[in-house]
């Protein structure tokens, strides 16, 4: 069964959706309905700036008790200094008794070089290095969570002797890998990248086909990598939404995207595919292409300047037709 999550994103709050506040609300308004398994953050530093990611979910740690809690994706992660993030990642484990759920990028930002400008600011990482970085760190956190002593030299970072207490409290501790590779080699390599290092792939549908696609060459990957593809987790980023008319419904969310992403990032045809849109009906019809196309999980952005409103038309009206069939 497909299970569903909602997507805070409190970026909006910097372009007047609502105060963040209002946003990190929604998360224990969605525990209470008993519809979602998840409530997630985005991330980044400057390329896409945003309220804290860690800080956003230490609040969603003290206002829920139930939901997983997942940065989707931690696009800083590479530029980060990763004991210093293992540390802070282990703590809110900690807080949260266990409901992390971390899924990291390499947070390229090519539009106005905004990735590289980022890094310059945070530890001097280009872009270039990022997938590097990335692909090391993730070693890297999982031993430093250990809480045993870790000596450590690789290519980016060296320690002797450091020690991270708290551990978490799960163990392991996931991570998962959150990647949009086009088709062709790239594709391979990516999918490669998660079967090998990571717990789960977290995505967005790009086109109709996309996820199934995605999922075949996934598959592949882990049965070479001796991993069982059956309880390997998909899930995808979505955005939702809902009124009596789809093309209002649509032109909406492509504003919400122009000042999310930056203008003209996404046509329509790209704004369809990553978004349900229309009367409930229609977006529930719309999310089902999504888990048939081999989703485990859904996580849904409200691409509206009316969240609370449209919250409510998610859980009483679109959320039990699509979770009916």
């Amino acid at each position: 069964m497909t299970s569903i999550g909602i997507t805070i994103p409190q970026r909006a709050s910097l372009f007047g959706v609502g105060t963040v506040r209002e946003l990190l609300g929604l998360a224990p308004l969605a525990e209470e309905t008993g519809l979602f398994d998840t409530a997630w953050v985005g991330d980044s530093l400057t390329s896409k700036a945003r309220p804290d990611a860690l800080a956003c979910l230490g609040v969603l740690a003290g206002t829920t008790s139930a939901l997983r809690l997942g940065a989707g994706c931690m696009a800083s992660f590479a530029v980060r200094d990763p004991a210093l993030f293992a540390y802070q990642w282990a703590s809110l484990d900690v807080v949260s008794e266990g409901r992390t759920l971390l899924a990291v990028c390499n947070g390229l930002q090519k539009k106005g070089g905004a990735s590289e400008e980022e890094g310059r600011h945070f530890g001097g990482v280009p872009d270039r290095e990022r997938v590097a970085r990335l692909e090391e760190y993730i070693g890297l956190v999982r031993r430093l969570w250990t809480g045993d002593p870790v000596d450590f030299e690789g290519r980016f970072a060296r320690y002797d002797g450091i020690r991270i207490l708290p551990a978490p409290v799960q163990d392991p501790c996931p991570i998962w890998i959150s990647a949009n590779p086009p088709a062709g080699p790239h594709a391979a390599r990516v999918l490669r990248r998660v079967a090998t290092r990571a717990d789960g792939l977290l995505t967005s549908r790009g086109a109709p086909g996309y996820v199934a696609a995605l999922r075949a060459g996934l598959d592949a990957e882990l049965r070479a990598a001796g991993r069982d593809p059956g309880p390997f987790p998909i899930g995808v980023y979505h955005s939702v939404n809902i009124g009596p008319d789809r093309e209002e419904c649509l032109a909406e969310a492509r504003r919400f995207f122009d000042n999310y992403y930056g203008e003209g990032v996404f046509d329509r045809d790209g704004a369809l595919a990553m978004t349900a849109v229309g009367s409930p009906e229609e977006c529930a019809e719309q999310l089902r292409a999504v888990r048939d196309e081999g989703a485990s999980h859904i996580s849904l952005r409200l691409a509206s300047w009316r969240p609370r409103e449209q919250f409510d038309l998610l859980v009483e009206k679109v959320l039990p037709a699509f979770l009916a069939d």
